[in-house]
């Protein structure tokens, strides 16, 4: 079986990034997120990630490895204070630039989110890959984050097992500060495309979240040591949840699925 996690960087850093992450999740592929938990719309995506149950949301870490002797106090911080805005721990970490794979920093990541239980990009069960990227060398190549090019990664990329593609899609507001700009909202229309969302199930490929790769985890243990048929089922989108993620065969999701119950 072939695991799909898809999961956008940056909750937080904008009002617009957080209502296309939300619109990648309800129309489209996006099945998880990252908070960064010191930036303007932060409290903003906090409610967004409780109200919207069928998306996973970890911490994206703002570390600095010139300074790695204060990474454990940030780690303590930034984990509190996600805890603050979203009420829950993070069903997974990643960091700002792929800061944590820096050796000065990534054990310091690895040895907190041990103790915690929370998976690590990279170093995971999930097979991380990060070509669906609209830079080389700083000029903008949209082709690599068009269908097309998306398409052709469920091929060669998403493999047997758990496989996380990250992304960054969102819309762009006045003022915004990265230079990855345009290509955020390339990357929101990629992910919503009917072709990409028909292509997922054609592929067999089954959409989850980190908070899905948890359970999957326990089922694989059940089945290994001889409880296949004791009740623990394969997480997931299931036919009658599968526009929960918005890949329902029929188009796009309708809105509300996915939405805390109120």
């Amino acid at each position: 079986m072939r695991w799909l996690i898809v999961t956008a960087d940056d909750f937080g850093i904008t009002s617009g990034m957080n209502r296309g992450i939300i619109q990648a999740h309800r129309e489209g592929i996006l099945t998880s997120t990252s908070l960064m938990v010191d930036r303007p719309a932060c409290e903003e995506a906090a409610a967004l990630g409780r109200e919207w149950t069928t998306l996973s949301v970890g911490i994206h870490l703002e570390l600095d490895p010139n300074d790695a002797g204060r990474v454990p106090a940030e780690l303590e911080r930034q984990f509190a204070r996600f805890r603050e805005l979203a009420g829950t721990a993070p069903t997974h970490a990643d960091s700002h630039h792929d800061v944590h794979y820096d050796p000065r920093v990534l054990p310091h990541v690895l040895a907190w989110c041990g103790r915690i239980g929370v998976p690590v990009r990279g170093h995971s069960r999930a097979r991380h890959f990060s070509k669906f990227y609209g830079q080389w060398g700083g000029e903008t190549h949209l082709e690599q984050i068009g269908v097309e090019s998306l398409l052709r990664m469920f091929d060669t990329e998403v493999r047997e097992g758990v496989t996380e593609l990250n992304c960054h899609p969102g819309y762009v507001e006045p003022g915004f500060p990265s230079s990855y700009a345009a290509e955020r909202e390339e990357e929101l229309r990629t992910l919503c495309d009917t072709q990409v969302r028909h292509a997922i199930l054609e592929k067999g490929i089954r959409l989850i979240g980190f908070r899905e790769m948890s359970s999957l985890a326990s089922a694989t243990a059940a089945r290994d040591h001889g409880h296949a048929d004791a009740g623990v089922a394969a997480p997931g989108i299931s036919d009658q949840g599968i526009e929960a993620h918005g890949v329902g065969v029929r188009g796009i999701g309708a809105p509300g699925v996915g939405k805390a119950a109120r």
